[in-house]
């Protein structure tokens, strides 16, 4: 039994439903599932199907799907999988650990293609896991000339994402244009609160009970990019900022792992600075 995995985005109108499931019907696939969301203040439209049956002509159903929806209409039958990333590190090593280790054991769903890091604290820890490390120094050098260094290493490898686990670098407007809703970052707050740097002193100085964590499509504004999932935990008074970052580490190890695992899947969809999630 072969599955077919179909992604539509399109604007709205009466009787999508029923016009895309006369498409599947008539390739003989079985929708096993179908999750759907209209965005009425945009009249948008956004569904996913997973569907079995019969091997499909993959060029032909977009074409009858493309046919039979609004005009401008973005379909994908079974995008690519697994999705290649590449993963820019700085110096903590608990978000990176979380993704190589899920890439050794579920290489169904991402290869790691490459991990690139402006300083070589975490080498010798990924080449334990067999997987290219790439030094490049920012120190002393113009900010686009590093970016340049970068996009050369990724031309090479053309991911599908690119991963900040903990980056601590500012991306230019040019660089993230290139990558547009495909740089995934973890960001140490529950945003929008406690934006750009040391969020955790921030929360610590403003006395909150709850921190969390919050990963997000990069775009040109720092830390306002579309959400993809957040999560938070509970604390109090007597935690020092250590302990808060500390706590906040598993927090952001979970809140990154579900937001590579939901994009890997082909769950997200963005619109305009939000983003549908078909959980």
């Amino acid at each position: 039994m072969n599955s077919t995995l179909v992604l539509i985005q399109c604007n709205d109108q009466m009787g999508l439903v029923s016009r895309i499931a006369e498409v599947i019907f008539a390739q003989k696939l079985n929708i096993d599932s179908m999750r759907e969301f209209v965005d009425e203040s945009q009249s948008l439209f956004f569904a996913r199907l997973e569907c079995s049956g019969a091997e499909s002509d993959e060029a032909f159903l977009c074409d009858e799907l493309t046919k039979k929806l609004p005009g401008g209409a973005v379909v994908t039958v079974n995008p690519t999988s697994p999705k290649k990333i590449a993963v820019l590190v700085t110096k903590e090593y608990h978000c990176l650990g979380d993704i190589l280790i899920r890439n050794f054991f579920q290489p169904k769903d991402i290869k790691v293609s490459c991990v690139i890091g402006n300083h070589t604290d975490l080498k010798s820890f990924t080449d334990g896991f067999s997987v290219p490390f790439y030094h490049i120094s920012n120190k002393n050098k113009a900010r686009e000339v590093f970016e340049k260094e970068m996009s050369e290493i990724l031309e090479k490898y053309e991911p599908d994402y690119l991963v900040l686990a903990k980056f601590m670098q500012i991306l230019s407007t040019e660089f993230v244009a290139k990558y547009a809703n495909r740089i995934i970052n973890i960001h140490h707050s529950f945003l929008p609160a406690f934006a750009g740097g040391r969020p955790y002193r921030q929360a610590f100085e403003r006395g909150v009970k709850l921190i969390g964590a919050t990963a997000h499509f990069v775009t040109q504004h720092l830390d306002e990019g579309p959400i993809i999932t957040q999560q938070t935990i509970k604390i109090d008074h007597t935690y020092t900022v250590d302990e808060m970052v500390k706590a906040g580490q598993e927090v952001e190890k979970a809140v990154l792992n579900k937001a590579i695992s939901l994009v890997s899947q082909d769950k997200v969809f963005t619109n305009g600075n939000k983003t549908i999630v078909f959980e």
